[in-house]
């Protein structure tokens, strides 16, 4: 809604503009005079935006095998915008950056990054669809995805202005390589921490995988980008000074510099591992921005990822504070090595 203070400053700008015309005095002169206001958030996630149609099933279906979903939930999703999702409801101020298109699913997702205290003065509306993904859920938790995204392409750079935007950190997640790549280089020159999330191996995130601060990788883009995670690790870490590899149950493993560590997973019942990469770096992010120790900094972004298997679906597996402080207390917290 808007605030009385903001229709008294609009009401200013014109009455300011119709004494200057009044007066013969330019109104570029005036009107670059006014600096609009700046944005401070913790974490501004760049990237994929999509809609999740998300249906549990008995079993992978067999070739030409029509089957009946054994449940059915539809929510926002994408890396970067779940991410940011996490980060509001981890109690953070979370922005997001990226596109969503002017159809139904376009207005569900913004509508939830409005409930969630998303900032979404940097996501573009077009004609393009929003893209849309099936998610087939299995009954041990692993999922299939496909994705959709008809025209909608890569945001040009240039696209967007982030001026006025003044973030903690930067999450990347590749999908928009572009607009991030001109980030990339602010964060450099202001000293803004910056994260990949690495999910795959593609355009976007080997161009941006050599930038950035904290290189966060799934074991698929481990294996896909080296052969084994070991291999990955260390050749990774000749490209980005942290570099962390998440391995699903099997916890993380991590290095910075020489020195190397594991992480084991925490012990939760799965029900749908959609999401739990995202939550895992929207707390990742978090954490950096709070500047927790590096091994609080695991621990902090691994306990979203493990409750975020615990719901079907990316944006219901999400964790509060309140169930994020309850799983970091417990006795049995995971130690890093």
């Amino acid at each position: 809604m808007t605030s009385i203070g903001a229709l008294h400053q609009v009401a200013g700008y014109f009455n300011a503009y119709y004494r200057n015309v009044m007066l013969g005095i330019s109104l570029k002169t005036t009107l670059s005079s006014i600096e609009p206001p700046s944005t401070a958030v913790d974490v501004l996630c760049v990237g994929h935006a999509a809609y999740d149609l998300i249906f549990a099933v008995a079993q992978h279906p067999d070739a030409d095998e029509k089957m009946l979903a054994d449940d059915f939930s539809a929510c926002g999703g994408g890396p970067a915008a779940n991410a940011a999702m996490c980060v509001a409801k981890l109690g953070y101020r979370a922005a997001f950056a990226g596109f969503l298109g002017k159809d139904i699913y376009g207005e569900k997702h913004l509508h939830e990054f409005i409930q969630a205290g998303v900032n979404t003065q940097l996501i573009l509306r077009g004609t393009s669809p929003t893209p849309l993904s099936t998610i087939i859920v299995k009954p041990d938790g692993k999922r299939a995805l496909i994705n959709y995204k008809g025209e909608t392409r890569a945001l040009a750079a240039g696209t967007l202005d982030f001026s006025d935007m003044h973030p903690k950190v930067l999450l990347f997640d590749g999908h928009e390589p572009y607009i991030s790549l001109s980030l990339v280089e602010r964060a450099r020159r202001d000293s803004i921490p910056t994260v990949l999330d690495a999910g795959s191996v593609h355009e976007g995130t080997l161009a941006l995988m050599t930038c950035v601060d904290y290189l966060a990788c799934s074991e698929k883009f481990a294996q896909h980008y080296a052969g084994d995670v070991d291999t990955a690790l260390k050749r990774l870490a000749k490209l980005a000074p942290n570099v962390i590899i998440t391995l699903g149950e099997k916890g993380l493993i991590w290095q910075r510099g020489i020195e190397r560590g594991t992480l084991p997973a925490f012990t939760v019942t799965a029900l749908d591992t959609t999401g739990a990469g995202d939550a895992f770096h929207g707390a990742l992010a978090a954490a950096i921005a709070d500047e927790l120790p590096w091994l609080e900094m695991l621990r902090y972004a691994s306990a979203a990822g493990a409750l975020c298997c615990t719901k079907m679906g990316a944006r219901q597996g999400l964790p509060s504070q309140a169930d994020h402080a309850a799983l970091l207390s417990r006795a049995e917290l995971p130690l890093a090595q």
